[in-house]
C-alpha cells in the first residue's frame, strides 16, 4: 500500500520532469542554433505584411533548427527502440526537410499551372542542391575542421564502398533519362521511363536498408555512438516534438514555396541557384552541423555515414518518392535534369569517392571538396 501511494506521489513529479526536459530543448544557452527559432515569429509578419521576399529569407533560416529538433526528436524515439526501427526511423526522418519543401512545391504546382515550371526546377534543383551539399560543403567542412584538430583521421571503408557504390548507380539512374531524351526520346517517353526507374531505385533502397540493418548489420557498427545511449525525454514527449517540429517546417516550407517566384524577381536571383545551394543549405543544416562537429571529435566514421548516408537517401529514397509523387499530383516531374545539374552530381560522386577510397582524410582534401562547391556554386549563379 505505501509503495503504492509513494509511486503515485511521484508521478506528478515525473511528468513536470518530463515536461522540463522537453522545454530545456528548446533552449538556446544549450544548443545555440535554437535561437535561429526567432526566425519563426519573423516568417509570419513578413508573410502577413506580404514582404514575400523577407518571408522566403527568414523561412529558410527558421527551417534550420526545426530540422535540428526534428533530428533531435527522431534519435531519441530510436533510443527507445529496437537497432532496426531506429534505423528506419532515421532513414525515413532524416531528409523529412527536403521531402517537405519538394512535395509543397509540387503541391503548389498542381494547384496552380502558371507556377508549374519554377516548382518543378525548384524540386529538381533541391533535390541534385542536397547532393552536392552534402558530398562537398558537409563533408568539405568535417574533413578540414577535422583535419586542423588532428593531422590524419581514419575510418572504416566497407560503409563508405558500399554508399558509394550506391551513389554510383543513383547517378547513372540520373543520367538515363537525359541521354535517352537527347537520343530523340519524347518527354512522355522520358515521364515513364522516370516512373520506372524510381520504382526500382525504391526497391534498390529497401534491399540496401535490408542489407545494413539485417543481414550484414555487424559490418556497419560503429563505435561513435557512446555519449548518446541514455534518452532525455519521454518517448510521448519526443512524439510530441517530433509532430511540432514536423508541423512547423511544413508551415516554413509552405510561406519558402509560394514566395519563390516574387523572390526571383525582386532578388534577380537563379532560380536553380536557389534550389541548388540555398534551399538545401539552410534545409540540411543541423546534420551539417553534426557532421562537423563529430569530425573535430576525431569521429570521422560518424560524420562521413552522416554526409554519406544522406545522399543515398536523397539519390534512393526522396527523389523516387518525389517523381512518384508528381505522377499522383499530375505533375510531370522526370528524372532528367539540365547538363549542368547532372555533370555537378557526378563530379561531386566521383571526387567523393576517389578522396574516399584510401580510408583516410586530411585537412587539404576538405579544402579540396570546398573549392570544387564554391565553383559549381558560382556556376549555378552566373547561370
Amino acid at each position: 500500500m505505501s509503495e503504492q501511494s509513494h509511486s503515485s506521489e511521484d508521478q506528478p513529479e515525473n511528468s513536470e520532469s518530463d515536461f522540463l526536459s522537453l522545454v530545456d530543448v528548446f533552449n538556446p544557452m544549450k544548443n545555440q542554433l535554437n535561437w535561429l527559432l526567432l526566425a519563426v515569429p519573423i516568417t509570419l509578419y513578413y508573410e502577413w505584411s506580404h514582404s514575400l521576399e523577407m518571408a522566403f529569407f527568414f523561412s529558410m533560416i527558421a527551417i534550420a533548427p526545426l530540422a535540428f529538433l526534428m533530428g533531435k526528436a527522431t534519435e531519441e524515439i530510436a533510443l527507445r527502440t529496437g537497432e532496426a526501427v531506429g534505423g528506419l526511423l532515421n532513414a525515413t526522418f532524416g531528409n523529412a526537410v527536403e521531402m517537405i519543401i519538394a512535395g509543397m512545391a509540387l503541391y503548389a504546382a498542381s494547384k496552380n499551372p502558371d507556377v508549374l515550371e519554377t516548382m518543378v526546377t525548384v524540386t529538381q534543383a533541391s533535390l541534385i542542391g542536397s547532393i552536392l551539399g552534402n558530398l562537398l560543403l558537409v563533408l568539405g567542412i568535417a574533413m578540414l575542421y577535422g583535419g586542423l584538430k588532428h593531422r590524419e583521421q581514419r575510418f572504416a571503408s566497407q560503409s563508405g564502398q558500399m554508399n558509394g557504390a550506391l551513389l554510383v548507380m543513383a547517378v547513372v539512374a540520373l543520367i538515363v533519362p537525359s541521354a535517352f531524351h537527347l537520343s530523340g526520346g519524347s518527354e512522355a517517353d522520358v515521364l515513364r521511363l522516370s516512373y520506372a526507374t524510381a520504382i526500382i531505385l525504391l526497391a534498390v533502397y529497401a534491399a540496401s536498408l535490408l542489407f545494413q540493418l539485417k543481414t550484414h548489420s555487424e559490418d556497419f557498427e560503429s563505435g561513435g555512438h557512446g555519449g548518446h545511449e541514455d534518452p532525455q525525454l519521454s518517448i510521448k514527449d519526443a512524439w510530441t516534438l517530433l509532430l511540432l517540429a514536423t508541423l512547423f517546417v511544413g508551415w516554413m516550407a509552405h510561406v519558402l514555396v509560394h514566395s519563390v517566384e516574387v523572390t526571383v524577381e525582386k532578388w534577380h536571383m537563379p532560380e536553380l541557384f536557389i534550389g541548388v545551394i540555398l534551399v538545401p543549405f539552410f534545409g540540411n543544416a543541423a546534420e551539417h552541423f553534426t557532421a562537423v562537429i563529430v569530425a573535430g571529435k576525431d569521429k570521422m566514421d560518424l560524420s562521413i555515414a552522416i554526409a554519406i548516408g544522406s545522399s543515398v537517401q536523397i539519390a534512393l529514397f526522396v527523389a523516387p518518392v518525389m517523381v512518384l509523387l508528381g505522377w499522383v499530383l499530375g505533375v510531370g516531374l522526370p528524372l532528367q535534369f539540365g547538363m549542368l545539374e547532372t555533370a555537378a552530381t557526378f563530379v561531386s560522386v566521383f571526387i567523393a569517392i576517389a578522396i574516399l577510397a584510401d580510408g583516410k582524410t586530411n585537412w587539404l582534401e576538405g579544402v579540396m571538396l570546398l573549392a570544387c562547391y564554391a565553383i559549381l556554386a558560382l556556376a549555378f549563379f552566373f547561370l
